[in-house]
């Protein structure tokens, strides 16, 4: 294999990340897929899984245009030994991907809050893949690679559109935990609005009222007294 120079060395080590990344995501949607009952949620990971497998494809294919190899793990030294160093590195990987299904399976205490870890794990993973992508489209700008720069942000958008779903689901997944596994009786009360009292208005005494009536009809006859007193003639009874 040819010695490639230092920014495609680069490009093939980032893009080798993002290859060993889709690898391990493509292992745990599939038993992310198996242990989920939400049919919108599960349509959206099987499609996922199929873009998925797209990705680590076209990426596998850059590399190669490159003049890389495609790995999942890097592992220095003569071709033939490095190559079976990766497979084994790789079977390995595998490996624990696959035995993270069973172990997600027993995580949580029921049906709903398993599906609300899984879809945590996985929003975690999108926004490692946005990072990643975000990472190899910068680089491959700074070094006028067009078609890794084209690569890396059409795939990153398909990240981010999954990310955006798993945002909006995991509210709804917790929704459905707390009805699930919470009394109806314990739950809405953060939430409910409580009116205030309205103060009781207060009456005034009878007697009160009475001195109040009196007090506003004497106001006319007052003034009409200081008006005539003013002119110089006596004032006429308002009465």
């Amino acid at each position: 294999m040819a010695e490639l120079n230092a920014g495609d060395a680069k490009l093939v080590q980032y893009l080798n990340e993002a290859y060993g990344t889709e690898k391990r995501l493509e292992t745990a949607l599939q038993a992310h897929i198996a242990m989920t009952t939400r049919p919108p949620y599960k349509k959206r990971l099987k499609e996922h899984l199929s873009e998925t497998k797209r990705h680590a494809r076209e990426v596998k294919q850059r590399i190669k245009a490159l003049g890389g190899v495609a790995e999942t793990v890097s592992a220095p030294g003569p071709e033939p030994i490095a190559e079976a160093a990766q497979a084994v590195v790789a079977g390995a990987q595998k490996a624990v991907a696959l035995a993270q299904g069973p172990l997600h399976a027993l995580r949580g205490t029921g049906e709903a809050e398993k599906q609300l870890k899984n879809a945590k794990t996985e929003y975690a993973s999108e926004a490692e893949e946005i990072a990643t992508y975000t990472a190899i489209a910068a680089l491959a700008e700074a070094l006028g690679d067009k078609d890794t720069l084209r690569l890396a942000r059409s795939i990153r958008k398909d990240e981010e559109r999954m990310s955006s779903f798993l945002e909006k689901e995991i509210p709804r997944l917790t929704k459905a935990l707390a009805k699930a596994e919470i009394p109806a009786s314990q739950r809405g009360s953060g939430t409910r609005s409580r009116k205030r009292a309205t103060p009781a208005r207060k009456v005034k005494p009878a007697a009160s009222r009475t001195v109040t009536k009196a007090k506003a009809a004497a106001k006319p006859r007052a003034a009409a007294k200081a008006k005539a007193t003013a002119k110089g003639r006596p004032a006429r009874s308002a009465a």
